[in-house]
Parts: C-alpha cells; sequence; structure tokens
C-alpha cells in the first residue's frame, strides 16, 4: 500500500519535471545572456583579462568562450541541441572557477565559485537528463 501511494504522489511530480526543466534552461539562459553581451560588447578587453589571468591564447578563447555564451542562450532557451551545447558550457564553467573565482572561496557575494558551480551543476542535469518534453529537442529527436 505505501508503494502504490508513493508512486501516485510522485507520479505526479514526473508529469511536471519537464516544466521545471524548461523554467531552469530560461534562467540559466538569462544568466548566461548579460555576461555573453558584455564579451561581445568589448572583445578586446576581454581578451587583455584573459592574457592578464593566464588563459593561453586570449584572442581566440576569448571569441571562443563569448560564441558559447551566446549559443548557449540561444539553444538553452529553445531546447535545441541542449545536451550538446551543455559540453562547451561546462569547459566555460570550469575555466571561470579556476581561473577567476576559486581564490575568492564558496560565497558568490565575494565572487566566489558559488555561482558557476551551480551552472555547471544545470549544465550536467541538462546534460544527463535532456531538456524535457517542453524542447525543440524532443520535437525533433522525440524516442
Amino acid at each position: 500500500m505505501f508503494v502504490k501511494l508513493y508512486n501516485q504522489i510522485f507520479g505526479v511530480f514526473e508529469n511536471i519535471q519537464s516544466l521545471f526543466l524548461l523554467l531552469a534552461r530560461l534562467v540559466l539562459a538569462y544568466g548566461f545572456y548579460d555576461p555573453a553581451m558584455k564579451k561581445w560588447a568589448d572583445i578586446g578587453s576581454i581578451a587583455q583579462w584573459f592574457e592578464s589571468i593566464g588563459i593561453p591564447f586570449p584572442i581566440i578563447n576569448a571569441y571562443m568562450a563569448a560564441t558559447t555564451e551566446i549559443l548557449g542562450v540561444v539553444l538553452l532557451t529553445l531546447g535545441l541541441f541542449t545536451r550538446l551545447i551543455s559540453i562547451p558550457l561546462m569547459v566555460v564553467m570550469v575555466v571561470a572557477i579556476f581561473t577567476v573565482h576559486l581564490g575568492n572561496g564558496f560565497g558568490a557575494g565575494d565572487n566566489g565559485f558559488e555561482v558557476p558551480l551551480y551552472y555547471l551543476l544545470f549544465l550536467g542535469i541538462f546534460l544527463t537528463h535532456g531538456a524535457g518534453k517542453i524542447s525543440l529537442d524532443n520535437f525533433i529527436f522525440k524516442k
């Protein structure tokens, strides 16, 4: 009886899983939007900054980071190639954590690695679970 009740209760939550995946994708896309636009607004300064913190090939990496982030905004919003775009976005977050945020500790208020870690975890969820039913991925690649 307990198993049946448990399955009924949590079956309801499975029905709204895709809604939460959609909301998470939209929030994450919004979070990438401003940094991507700031990078594109002054890519030269971003490349200089990358060089100052020891990132190799700073011009190339500035363009790669900016392109990855803006592409991430579009694809996460649409739920298109969600698993695929999650991989380079995760790389961007790992680089950000180790080159910028780690030395500041954990707290977001101190520019620590808290927020990029959350982004990394969300991206890991999208990589492993996909975009959900409310996505172009589901519409195009439905199993």
